[in-house]
């Protein structure tokens, strides 16, 4: 498909502006702010996202990293113009932490271990060292290290296996904080002593995440938890109270419906930024997908709220800058690009600091989407969001990409996806459930599909054909199976469970079967999934019976499957075994795997040529 073709898929099809002008829409997110007040961010620009900063709203951006490939973190130093960023090869995770002086533009190498994956961490209060997690000595076990600026990983806590992660340093530079997560709703929260190199658990080993870490000036600490509640709230625990298993722990903020009785309309506090110094903090809420800022200032236990922007859309990774005046924030919403916007500390109003162009696409390009609800299986009633072209009505009905996420403890919401924009305007239909299961509605709702109630999701997935069937817009013979991870996972398992009811499938590095994923997958994520799917030990037969490949004679529409080959997650053997299976029952499959991209396609080029081929292989097919 090229930018000349004009194939109508019906439904009323706007002018085909061709893929490759809505995916070089810039996406830019990731703000981190320095002491002297230069914004940094992650913009993909050149085709990868590379560490950008400018000084003030409007003035032009520039590009400090020079990188083909994908940058995935940037952090700013608490004490110079400084910033470390992190980068990996082939889009393989494997990410390699650099420092980046922005007064001399040297650009250094920090850690330079191909083979391991270093999860950035924090800086230290002084700015001459930092922390963050590796798999350096075992591929299974994510140990702890502090590096000076100057010198080598220093080794000063190894972990118990899995995954670790180090959360923020304290204000004296001798604790940290650190998160291990035995499932998606189930950390452990710790400080580590790095004089003695010891970790005292704060945590009570309730079911209960910790994030956004931050050590207050009293020796408590922050975060963001759901402890003791179905949704998330802002904390302060106390190290000093919280021993023998008990977890002294107080709610401060966000937290007014989130510890309401089960049923009531609770939402999750999904970002949080604070300040030791000023006591400042700002968080959003994530109320139904959309997001509400609120700010304020925290001390001890009290929180005193303080003037926030009204959005209208998703906020994502709030930070402060050096004296807390000011906060950054990515926002988004269905049809306004990722940027950043700077908000003043007790301001209502946040200005776009990086306006995004459209490269001339009219605002009539551009869809918003419709929250709905559809009753499934059970009576249970399921968010999603639909998105139609506006021409498409009973006498010319639009077919549908039903298109599910991955996670599956993700959530779907309501950010400028500009590949649904370019379908949109193709002349497809929209749906985007999430189903039970999905992140953003509480932990009951999160586990309402956990190993065996694996397929109630999947039923979840046909309901909402179902419910197409009552929207005059749908063409509801012609449904499109669509989703990426997880959601190729859900891809395949509705084509195989629910055959009559898709004209066609895109399968994006889904899991075919879930024992040889298991088997096969990175081994610090085998136990983490385990507590999601079952264990290859104890569920090994249930495992199978649930695995789409074991049903993949049912397959009866066209299907279009892509994978990286790079893939730590779902390695690539997964699609492969999917494409062989279906093609000896003689049903057509189309097959597109990059050699240089992983579990996700990072590069723009290969996005160009990835969505092209569906396009293509969607008008041949439905």
């Amino acid at each position: 498909m090229s930018d000349s073709d004009t194939d109508d898929a019906g439904g009323g099809a706007d002018p085909d502006y061709g893929v490759a002008r809505f995916l070089a829409i810039e996406h830019v997110d990731s703000p981190t702010l320095t002491p002297a007040g230069r914004l940094l961010f992650l913009a993909d620009t050149s085709g990868t996202p590379q560490v950008w900063t400018t000084e003030a709203a409007g003035t032009w951006p520039t590009r400090l990293t020079p990188h083909e490939e994908r940058v995935s973190a940037v952090a700013a130093s608490p004490t110079d113009e400084t910033f470390v960023y992190a980068m990996d090869r082939g889009s393989d995770e494997r990410d390699q932490l650099r420092h980046y002086d922005l007064d001399t533009g040297a650009d250094s190498a920090l850690t330079d271990d191909p083979e391991s994956k270093h999860d950035w961490g924090a800086w230290g209060p002084d700015g001459d060292r930092v922390a963050y997690t590796a798999n350096r000595d075992a591929d299974g076990r994510f140990d702890v290290y502090v590096q000076r600026l100057d010198g080598d990983p220093e080794l000063v806590y190894e972990g118990p296996g899995g995954w670790l992660s180090v959360e923020a340093f304290g204000p004296d530079g001798e604790l940290l904080a650190v998160t291990k997560p035995h499932s998606s709703y189930d950390d452990e929260l710790a400080v580590l002593d790095l004089d003695i190199g010891a970790s005292t658990t704060l945590s009570d080993g309730s079911e209960a995440t910790y994030s956004h870490v931050h050590f207050g000036d009293d020796g408590g600490l922050y975060c963001v938890t759901n402890h003791g509640a179905d949704t998330a709230y802002v904390a302060r625990v106390d190290p000093a109270e919280s021993a023998d298993g008990a977890t002294a722990i107080t709610p401060v903020a966000g937290h007014d419906d989130a510890l309401g009785e089960p049923g009531t309309d609770a939402w999750d506090v999904d970002s949080f930024a604070y300040d030791r110094e000023t006591g400042r903090c700002a968080f959003t809420v994530n109320e139904g997908g959309y997001s509400a800022v609120r700010a304020g200032v925290l001390d001890g236990d009290e929180f005193t709220a303080a003037a926030a922007p009204t959005v209208d859309g998703v906020v994502q990774g709030v930070a402060f800058d050096g004296d807390a005046a000011r906060y950054a924030y990515t926002h988004t919403a269905p049809t306004e690009p990722y940027g950043v916007h700077v908000a003043a500390f007790d301001d209502a109003d946040g200005t776009d600091w990086t306006p995004v162009g459209t490269n001339g696409l009219p605002s009539a390009a551009f869809h918003d989407a419709e929250t709905v609800h559809y009753e499934t299986f059970d009576g249970r009633e399921i968010p999603a969001y639909w998105t139609a072209p506006p021409a498409a009505d009973a006498d010319d009905p639009a077919p549908v990409i039903v298109d599910i996420h991955g996670g599956p403890e993700h959530q779907r919401r309501p950010w400028f996806y500009p590949v649904k924009q370019f379908f949109v305007n193709r002349g497809y239909a929209v749906l985007e459930p999430n189903v039970r299961g999905s992140a953003g509605y509480g932990k009951a709702y999160s586990h309402l599909d956990d190993v065996e109630k694996r397929m109630d999701s999947v039923a979840d997935v046909a309901a909402a054909v179902d419910w197409l069937a009552d929207r005059p817009a749908a063409d509801t013979d012609r449904v499109v199976a669509y989703g990426r991870s997880y959601g190729g996972f859900m891809v395949l398992a509705a084509i195989t469970e629910y055959p009559d009811l898709w004209a066609a499938a895109v399968d994006f590095v889904g899991i075919a079967d879930f024992t040889t994923f298991l088997e096969n997958t990175g081994e610090w994520r085998r136990s983490h999934r385990e507590a999601e799917y079952g264990s290859l030990d104890d569920d090994y037969d249930f495992l199978k019976s649930v695995s789409p490949l074991t049903h993949i004679d049912n397959v009866a529409c066209p299907l279009f499957v892509q994978h990286g080959a790079n893939d730590p997650r779902v390695p690539v053997e997964e699609t492969e075994q999917v494409v062989d299976a279906v093609r000896e029952q003689g049903v057509p499959v189309e097959h597109l795997v990059f050699d240089d991209e992983g579990h996700h396609t990072t590069s723009r080029e290969n996005r160009i040529e990835e969505f092209e081929a569906i396009a293509s292989f969607l008008d041949e097919h439905v």
